[in-house]
């Protein structure tokens, strides 16, 4: 089969990768001249790693990613709070546990693509069709005719848009905002560390990564009617939100003003009663981000793909079976994923003072290993199974 997959973030490639590999004929388009560079950290673990294994990457993942040793938090004026441990939690996954730039995890599958047509540039903008197919318009004017059309786009999918209507429909959010930056040469080190200092309803954090650059993180709670629509928007929020923060935050809001990599969004999830329609599909987080804050959405992505693929093969041109099967495999599992997540914004931005306390009293908490370890092995157990698809 010929698929047109529109989005080279994590899902795009990875999809692409099984598909070639499964002998279908996978196309990527992407708006962005180029794959992106920079972006935060993720923590990748669980089926996303497994997977990562079968497709014969996981070295060069190694090697680019970060074995982050403590989870430090400290008050306004610096001082430690609370210095979390985080080998129990490499311990409970028997050392398959990386942090990894999201834009160097989407260099890795994208070269692992090797031989798959790719048009950076140029992106899907209309679908005609049904279930035997669909008529593509490319942001060139050009027609292409593929048996099926796949929004691997992310959270502001366009193809959710063109085959679902529009993103208000569908996106839940979370009542918060988020961005991050990277700068170059920040006096303030601290090595495989993750360091951060909260207040009631916002969070600024750091991690020193190679090169002597350093990452910068803010999430605050915002309303949904605040709408920021540019940089200039968006770093006068971020001012508002941090300026009275101390610690670090006069430095860090400083480095702001002058960095070049850039990042800003609201905190979503994107819940849909299905992800397919016709022969067009959804994967990622384009089909059910789980936020920003849950720290599994590449995993997820990765395992979305690879499901998709490996049914799409089993299915063969019945794609309307193939969808479905797709999502039977995955829905219970994925919801779960998103309700969780949930909870991981009251860890990033508490909303009242109660709040901030029962989170910096369950920091301490996993400060201990009798704690941690058992709470940790539960948490990073997954329970679904992957299948084996047999190659073309």
């Amino acid at each position: 089969m010929k698929v047109a997959i529109n989005g080279v973030g994590i899902a795009g490639p990875a999809l692409a990768y099984w598909l070639k590999r499964l002998g279908h004929e996978p196309v990527l388009f992407e708006k962005a001249a180029a794959l992106r560079t920079g972006g935060y950290l993720i923590d990748f673990w669980g089926l996303g790693y497994t997977i990562a294994e079968r497709m014969g990457i996981l070295a060069r993942l190694r090697a680019s990613g970060y074995e982050m040793q403590h989870m430090r938090m400290v008050d306004g004026h610096g001082e430690e709070k609370a210095d979390v441990d985080l080998t129990p939690a490499r311990e409970a996954l028997d050392g398959r546990f990386i942090s990894i730039s999201r834009s160097e995890l989407s260099r890795v599958l994208f070269e692992a693509c090797e031989g798959v047509p790719t048009h950076f540039g140029l992106s899907i903008v209309g679908i005609e069709g049904d279930e035997a197919g669909s008529v593509v318009t490319l942001s060139d004017g050009t027609r292409e005719v593929f048996d099926v059309v796949v929004g691997a786009d992310g959270l502001h999918s366009a193809v959710r848009t063109l085959a679902f209507g529009p993103e208000s429909q569908f996106e839940r959010f979370l009542g918060c905002f988020i961005a991050a930056f990277r700068t170059r040469g920040y006096p303030h080190r601290d090595e495989l560390t993750h360091v951060s200092h909260t207040l009631q309803g916002r969070q600024i954090g750091r991690v020193s990564l190679r090169n002597d650059e350093t990452l910068v993180l803010f999430v605050w709670r915002a309303e949904p009617s605040d709408v920021l629509p540019d940089r200039n928007a968006q770093q006068h929020a971020i001012k508002s939100a941090f300026g009275q923060t101390g610690w670090e935050a006069p430095e860090l809001l400083a480095a702001l003003d002058h960095a070049e990599d850039f990042y800003f969004d609201r905190v979503s999830q994107i819940r849909m009663p299905r992800w397919s329609t016709g022969s067009t599909v959804l994967v990622g987080d384009a089909a059910a981000c789980p936020s920003l804050l849950a720290g599994e959405g590449s995993g997820l992505a990765m395992l979305e793909a690879y499901l998709l693929a490996g049914e799409l093969h089993r299915a063969q041109r019945a794609v309307a079976s193939a969808f479905a099967r797709y999502e039977e495999r995955l829905r219970t599992f994925v919801v779960a994923k998103q309700d969780s997540a949930i909870w991981f914004r009251g860890f990033f931005a508490p909303k009242t003072a109660w709040g901030l306390r029962v989170r910096d009293l369950a920091v301490h908490a996993m400060a201990v290993p009798i704690i941690a370890k058992p709470f940790l092995a539960r948490t990073f157990r997954e329970t679904l199974e992957l299948p084996e698809y047999a190659a073309a």
